[in-house]
């Protein structure tokens, strides 16, 4: 099952592909150089908190990491963090964060196991819950462990410290996630940890725990974090600027071709994996004009949708695009929607369509004028007398068609 690779050179230019940081990088060649002499695969882990239920492409930029390592014969320990995502990672927050109900993480973590192997090879890859270790300890266990660090290397963190500065309020648990994460790493004897670079500082904190449980330290690989298509923020589900894994092939596509020409060239990098020789080449193509950047954001997203979906839904993902934005058509296939009140107010069928949430989201639609009936836009809460085969769209990639029950459809 494991085949290690024995190029030593080799694994190190893989595994230095795309990384922000190698930490330390002249350990991690021992450590391969002993994976190879002993015929044993490194433990690599990744560690994760179901506080939501899709995985993103911010995500796949280290998920294809561990796929790397995978293919360099080694294997990927991945924690499910149901019990720490009842914490709440403090890393980058200005608050502290609202915890999660048990249920809640129950259900994320569930569809993080289904869509892990979208990415990863399930044969060399081991999915555990950190509940398993961590909801055992008991209240000496717990002080043991906070022994082990202070409060001093504690506000080190950036985060915890501007907060500190700034009088804004750290709840005494949130200190307890770096370290349970890092305990994480001495049950499972991690020898590489993967993570965000916004992960840095807990990734350490597992490297210090390792060496103060007489465990050899792990190596730490940071990686990128990807731009949302908003093209200001890291890609986060909170705010709304995500590519999902369980996406539609059309939504997977139109939301790649939504990112500026400035942004795609980082995609390019860190999704499509282009070497930075290729991309100076092809930024100068499109800067004489020889190449237009809407060509290039084709194949991008060409390349995205076809690695989640086979290639017939991606080539008709591709074609309705084509004619929803660029002839402004509507697509091939509208899913349906049957009605029996042919007099209904606009938002009770938005929201009975499931188009939209809420009320409130509807109102806000309509007010941003993002509503259209048959190519009209609508933009109050009028009562609409429906026909059989109205076209309602939101924003520019959601559609229905409207049944009336009882119609005869030829």
């Amino acid at each position: 099952m494991f085949q290690i690779e024995k190029d030593v050179n080799k694994q190190i230019e893989i595994i230095s592909r795309t990384t922000e940081e190698i930490i330390p990088k002249e350990e991690l060649q021992k450590k391969i150089e002993s994976s190879i002499k002993t015929n044993t695969p490194l433990r690599v882990k990744l560690g994760a908190d179901p506080t939501a239920p899709d995985l993103h492409l911010g995500h796949y930029i280290v998920l294809r990491k561990l796929r790397d390592f995978q293919e360099l014969g080694h294997k990927v320990i991945f924690i499910i963090g149901d019990f720490t995502a009842m914490i709440g990672d403090p890393s980058g927050r200005t608050s502290t964060r609202p915890p999660l109900s048990k249920e809640e993480i129950e259900i994320n973590a569930e569809t993080y196991k289904k869509q892990l192997f979208k990415v990863l090879i399930k044969d060399q890859t081991e999915v555990v819950y950190n509940s398993q270790w961590l909801s055992k300890l008991s209240l000496i266990d717990t002080i043991k462990l906070q022994a082990q660090y202070t409060v001093a290397r504690m506000l080190e963190r950036d985060d915890f410290n501007k907060r500190y500065k700034e009088k804004v309020p750290i709840s005494i648990h949130e200190f307890l996630y770096p370290l349970l994460q890092a305990w994480d790493s001495v049950v499972i004897r991690a020898d590489v940890e993967i993570g965000g670079t916004d992960q840095k500082f807990n990734l350490l904190v597992g490297r210090d725990l390792q060496i103060k449980n007489n465990q050899s330290p792990q190596i730490i690989l940071t990686m990128p974090l990807l731009v949302g298509t908003d093209g200001e923020k890291k890609m986060s589900k909170s705010l709304g600027n995500y590519i999902a894994f369980n996406d539609t092939a059309e939504d997977i596509y139109g939301k790649v071709m939504s990112i500026s020409d400035t942004l795609m060239w980082e995609y390019y990098k860190l999704i499509k994996m282009k070497p930075e020789s290729e991309l100076k080449e092809l930024k100068e193509k499109v800067k004489k004009e020889i190449l237009h950047p809407k060509k290039l954001k084709n194949e991008l997203a060409f390349f995205i949708t076809a690695f989640f979906y086979n290639e017939t839904e991606t080539m008709k993902a591709s074609r309705n695009f084509e004619k929803v934005f660029s002839k402004r058509e509507n697509p091939d296939e509208i899913q349906e929607f049957s009605i029996i009140d042919k007099n209904q107010s606009i938002i009770a069928v938005l929201k009975d369509s499931c188009l939209v949430p809420s009320n409130s989201e509807a109102r806000r639609l309509l007010k941003s004028n993002a509503v259209e009936l048959n190519s009209e836009t609508i933009r109050d809460n009028s009562i609409i007398e429906w026909k059989d085969g109205d076209i309602l769209k939101i924003g520019k990639r959601r559609f229905i068609k409207i049944r009336i029950m009882g119609t005869t459809q030829l």
